[in-house]
């Protein structure tokens, strides 16, 4: 049955003070719904929306399944439960209040007034490197956006163990002789709940953006591969990540089936029906483990028939316009220094443990003759190595294989002092070089700057959030991110020089410079021929 949009009811178990006005209620696949009223921003909504069966018992490391219709009203005012995942990252702030393997939920930001015309759509899949996360994080909350006219939705999906664990005897039982993608397979599931009933909150399910940060990256990538997703999206938004070497790869099945019986092995676990007897917390251990367990999303010949890199190449993805960047400093030189002083010859034995013979072409095009070259150099090799080099790749793909504009950028703006210091401790080494670390962007892109009290913003962070804020919410809603006051922001197209918006207190679009392109072609070349 197709959602529409109903009548206004009493709030039930309200979160904010806005909450005491007439919840929006919505039916669904499954069901009625009843979220918040938000009048002072004008918004509607929902939280912990179930968008798939509880993935537990015999449903663990099964595709999600379809939601269980239920009856009367069902109360979506709280996040729903987080993923099962350990307290790896420091700068996530859950919302949510516990983690369980049930955990397919997403959560909605829409116009409490939506006009006659139907509205662009935001789905945002947060990072976590594919174990940690999720969509009740303050720095995704979607209400900034939707007050520019645009309905926002984040999507939990299973992590780690729960979200990739491939092995023979789950291949087997499968209906589509694959295992091991869950995590992509909700995020897929996810989208084709927002297709469904998107409409009745007010958006339209022709004009879907995907978007994400890190593994939400990556995510993005691999739905725009997948031939289950790609006609259910019309455009893209990548920061910082691809389902591209060296990042994370999808490998083959028969290698992520065999991390999967190594896994089962070291635990003691000798059938399927063991491994699903396992506890989840007591899951979560044993694969929590250092070595113990590798997330690895893999060519299972159902999400995805081919390596993501190679439908791109082919012109086999998504063909929709693509927002794409990275972060200036993902990472500092010290992520390649090896604990080592950044000297012209420690760096050089590094990059002859790292390259070998083509050591010398990589410091011609990575320089290292004194000290500040080998901090700029090794920051930019290590950024490249960790998630630069696989985004550049997959917008040079869409680029020049898709016939849709590619819109580039690099965040370069650094975060303000914190509210807190801690206290630093003297190095004999240079600082890193300014700039942008990983991740750093994603409150300023999403307007959520107000929602993180450990830095002490100011005007300057708030103009370039608005800023950022706008090019991303005009790319939702036209597809190209440019519009009024703000600076032009080329479009790469094949044939055509490369630009990169430069995302900082002075924002304006650059040239491809000869060095960066020989960077990539270097690190291309390299990860081409060393497989």
């Amino acid at each position: 049955m197709a959602a529409t949009l109903l009548l206004f009811l009493p709030a039930v178990h309200a979160q904010t003070q806005s909450a005491r006005a007439q919840a929006p209620v919505v039916r669904v696949t499954g069901g009625m719904i009843a979220g918040i009223s938000d009048p002072k921003h004008q918004l509607h909504i929902f939280l912990g929306v179930p968008y798939a069966a509880p993935p537990v018992g015999e449903l663990r490391w099964r595709e999600p399944q379809p939601v269980k219709p239920w009856s009367g009203m069902k109360s979506c005012t709280r996040f729903g439960h987080r993923p099962m995942q350990k307290r790896i990252f420091n700068d996530m702030r859950f919302r949510s209040d516990t983690t369980s393997e049930d955990c397919l939920y997403l959560n909605v930001w829409a116009p409490a007034h939506p006009g006659k015309s139907p509205l662009p759509v935001l789905v945002y899949f947060y990072g976590g490197g594919f174990v940690a996360g999720d969509g009740s994080e303050w720095r995704y909350d979607g209400a900034s956006l939707a007050q520019k006219g645009i309905v926002v939705v984040t999507v939990n999906y299973r992590l780690g163990i729960f979200g990739f664990f491939a092995h023979p005897e789950l291949t087997r039982e499968s209906p589509h002789h694959a295992s091991g993608n869950y995590g992509l397979l909700d995020q897929q599931a996810a989208l084709q709940w927002v297709h469904d009933n998107i409409a009745a909150f007010g958006g339209d399910p022709n004009r879907v953006t995907i978007a994400g940060e890190s593994a939400g990256s990556i995510s993005v990538c691999a739905q725009m591969a997948s031939p289950l997703s790609k006609h259910l999206i019309a455009g893209a938004i990548g920061e910082s990540g691809a389902m591209i070497k060296p990042t994370i790869p999808a490998v083959p099945l028969s290698e992520a089936e065999a991390e999967g019986l190594r896994f089962a092995e070291r635990i003691g676990a000798h059938s399927l029906q063991e491994l699903r007897a396992i506890p989840a917390d007591k899951l979560l251990d044993a694969a929590s483990q250092p070595g113990a367990f590798r997330v690895m999303p893999c060519v299972d010949g159902y999400f995805f028939p081919l390596p993501p890199d190679s439908i791109f190449a082919a012109g086999q993805q998504a063909r929709v316009p693509l927002l794409v960047g990275w972060n200036s400093t993902e990472v500092p030189y010290t992520a390649l220094m090896q604990g080592k002083a950044p000297t012209p010859e420690n760096y050089a034995s590094i990059l002859h443990q790292l390259f070998g013979a083509e050591a010398d072409e990589a410091m011609r095009v990575f320089p290292g003759r004194t000290q500040e070259e080998v901090v700029r150099s090794a920051t930019e090799l290590a950024s490249d190595r960790f998630i630069v080099y696989s985004t550049w790749k997959w917008a040079e793909l869409h680029r020049t294989t898709s016939q849709q504009p590619v819109y580039e950028y690099i965040f370069f703006h650094p975060r303000p002092v914190e509210t807190h210091p801690q206290p630093q401790t003297q190095s004999p080494n240079p600082p890193p070089l300014k700039g942008a670390g990983h991740s750093w962007e994603i409150e300023y892109a999403l307007g959520n700057l107000a929602t993180n009290p450990v830095y002490a913003w100011t005007r300057e962070d708030y103009q370039v959030s608005r800023l950022m804020e706008n090019y991303f919410a005009q790319f939702i809603k036209t597809g190209n991110p440019n519009g009024p006051d703000l600076p032009e922001w080329p479009a790469n197209k094949p044939g055509k020089p490369v630009y990169y918006m430069h995302i900082d207190a002075q924002s304006g679009a650059t040239p491809e410079t000869p060095g960066q392109r020989a960077q990539f072609m270097f690190l291309d070349h390299w990860y081409q021929t060393h497989r």
